[in-house]
């Protein structure tokens, strides 16, 4: 991309870049300010990458996982939930293990899920993992927006419902609210890259154990108040529901808790944070077992408590459906710390495709001052900050697109759900095994081989099941859509 001639322009290129996949630097493994790949000294850690990964995985939707468990039962639920984790787990490892090629200490590095595509699999392949990962990465931006916006929605709601005694219905535009965190977004957004990052996602963590320890709280108070645990052993009854519907939402319950464990689409990309030595790969293993384990606990709580506090009648988000209206105080905090959480877990899921954007730009265009350029400003209070044009437009305009799109489809979340169907096969399964067999040269049909060929293809019959599920949630949307005019 560069010659080392041109120092100017090959530093700004450089430093513009965190997961540029050709900058071309000579290696200073002796350094003590450098990788062995001539990047600025990772600083991450076990604890600051399963701040990343919690951040990511334990959205907002653990609160939808009590209506998930619902849908298929005390036996199928929790048995789903551990399934998902043990899969996500392993997956995650092979992953992993794929960050270096050759030598898992002194291979080559790949920076991104693409590379690491690239490196072992090659072809069309890389192709079609980039449309996936990115499809997917756009699609959660917006379903997060949506999800923010429902939280303030709530904790307004909660508030007008107090004052009034519960007789004002309390209506409200949604569209406010997607606007005030979408102009959060934009100020956020500006941060160059993800190693600048870990201080935004151990907040946003913090704040996922918040609301989720609330919400289970309040589980525990409902059940406590009931005198006793509702729900069934094979979930919502027919009668409730037809046996269409029933099946519909087994699906749908499926791939929400597939889903709600998937974050295989940045896992490379935490990783390029990590220092080393110990080895990254081993590093990563150790977080996602701590972040897996850690998630697992809070949605096996939090799904099993809902339901045993609402039974078939499980809203399908604890916190803003109509499962709690009192302490209304109480709400509004776990509301406020969702909608913290979800400030840092858009970042960490938009990052990776603001630097895949913004390398292919310097990539084609290296002579630009406008895409390469770094005008270094000081910020009071914060210091040094290099202001980047390209970066500052295109962030910009990423964030107003995926605004105004949550206020359009305001039901995107469904969509979301697609994109997340289509993408979990892929992301989570396929492309991590076939890496993995590639890299370790396990023989075709072999023992293990056919092991992880079964686990690849009962979670691509999953995928399908959830995808059909997601689908018919939208056709049902769409019956009664208005754009712009979202109001709870």
């Amino acid at each position: 991309m560069t010659k080392m001639g041109d120092n100017t322009k090959n530093q700004q290129l450089h430093h513009h870049q965190i997961f540029d996949v050709s900058v071309d630097v000579p290696p200073q493994g002796g350094s003590k300010c450098f990788d062995d790949d001539g990047r600025l000294k990772r600083t991450g850690t076990v604890w600051t990458s399963s701040a990343h990964i919690i951040t990511a995985v334990i959205g907002s939707g653990v609160l939808s996982l009590a209506w998930a468990t619902a849908q298929l039962g005390w036996v199928a639920g929790p048995s789903v939930m551990l399934l998902f984790s043990f899969v996500t787990y392993y997956t995650s490892t092979l992953l992993s293990a794929c960050y270096r090629s050759g030598d898992s200490v002194t291979g080559k590095r790949n920076y991104t899920y693409m590379d690491a595509v690239r490196s072992n699999l090659g072809g069309a392949k890389v192709k079609i993992c980039g449309y996936v990962q990115y499809l997917n990465l756009f699609g959660v931006s917006i379903g997060y927006t949506i999800a923010s916006s429902i939280s303030m929605m709530a904790i307004k709601r909660s508030n007008c419902f107090h004052k009034s005694g519960g007789k004002n219905p309390c209506h409200i535009n949604s569209n406010p609210y997607m606007i005030a965190f979408g102009i959060t977004e934009i100020i956020f957004s500006q941060i160059p890259n993800f190693d600048q990052l870990w201080w935004l996602s151990i907040v946003a963590a913090v704040m996922s154990f918040t609301y989720s320890t609330i919400g289970l709280g309040l589980g525990i108070a409902q059940v406590a108040a009931n005198g006793n645990i509702m729900g069934s052993m094979t979930g919502i009854s027919i009668g409730t529901v037809t046996p269409m519907q029933k099946m519909w939402r087994s699906f749908q319950a499926l791939g929400d808790i597939a889903f709600a464990y998937s974050y295989s689409l940045i896992l490379i990309e935490i990783q390029d944070t990590i220092r080393s030595p110990p080895s990254e790969s081993k590093t990563m293993k150790r977080a996602t077992q701590i972040s897996v384990a850690v998630t697992t606990l809070f949605y096996m709580l939090c799904g099993c408590m809902g339901y045993a506090a609402f039974g078939d009648l499980s809203p399908g988000n604890l916190l803003t459906g109509f499962g709690f209206y009192n302490p209304y105080w109480l709400l509004d905090i776990a509301n406020a710390a969702i909608v913290v959480h979800l400030v840092g877990a858009y970042q960490v899921y938009a990052q990776p495709l603001f630097a895949f954007v913004e390398k292919t730009a310097a990539q084609k265009f290296p002579d630009s001052d406008f895409i390469t350029k770094d005008i270094r400003l000081q910020i009071p209070g914060i210091g040094p900050y290099n202001l980047n044009l390209f970066r500052m437009i295109w962030r910009t305009a990423f964030v107003i697109i995926t605004t105004v799109i949550s206020m359009i489809l305001p039901f995107f979340n469904d969509v979301v759900g697609l994109l997340g169907a289509f993408g979990f096969w892929p992301l989570t399964v396929y492309f991590p095994v076939e890496m993995y067999i590639v890299q370790k040269k396990i023989p075709k049909w072999s023992t293990r081989w056919l092991c992880l060929q079964i686990l690849s293809v009962a979670c691509l019959i999953i995928t399908i099941a959830a995808a059909a599920g997601s689908i018919a949630g939208v056709v049902s949307d769409l019956k009664v859509y208005k754009p712009f005019k979202t109001s709870y």
